[in-house]
């Protein structure tokens, strides 16, 4: 496990609910490529449905971080690729069963025109730090 300080609201800076503004921490570095909605056999899962691409994307974040020695708990930073903005609530939803309001990372959302593919809603990648 790494050790992560978080910084909510830096002195000046407005708060915010939905992520930290600062989240530092010491160890090894981990660079997590932006996930899409595929199962294990690159199968889409979730055709028009943001709440089960959101569901399949955190979980292969899990596996890849996993793959690397780490957990959500060192994640410091996530940015979340859409193709629409209305599908931050299922990304936050599917975000909260990996990582608790009090322990939110820096998080970044950027609406895009496309993704790889059209049937692609999101896509997310994920920094951390883990202890080692």
């Amino acid at each position: 496990m790494s050790s992560l300080t978080r910084i909510p609201a830096p002195e000046g800076v407005a708060p915010a609910a939905q992520y930290s503004h600062v989240v530092m921490g010491t160890g090894r570095f981990v660079a997590v490529s932006g996930q899409l909605a595929l199962d294990e056999d690159g199968a889409l899962v979730g055709e028009d449905d943001p709440a089960a691409q959101a569901g399949q994307v955190f979980e292969n974040i899990r596996r890849c971080l996993a793959a690397a020695g780490a957990t959500f708990d060192g994640v410091v930073k996530l940015t979340c690729f859409v193709t629409d903005m209305t599908y931050m609530p299922a990304i936050r939803a599917a975000r909260a069963g990996h990582l608790p309001d009090d322990r939110l990372p820096a998080i970044s959302a950027v609406q895009v025109a496309a993704l790889i593919r059209p049937e692609f809603l999101m896509e997310i990648e994920a920094f951390a730090v883990v202890a080692g």
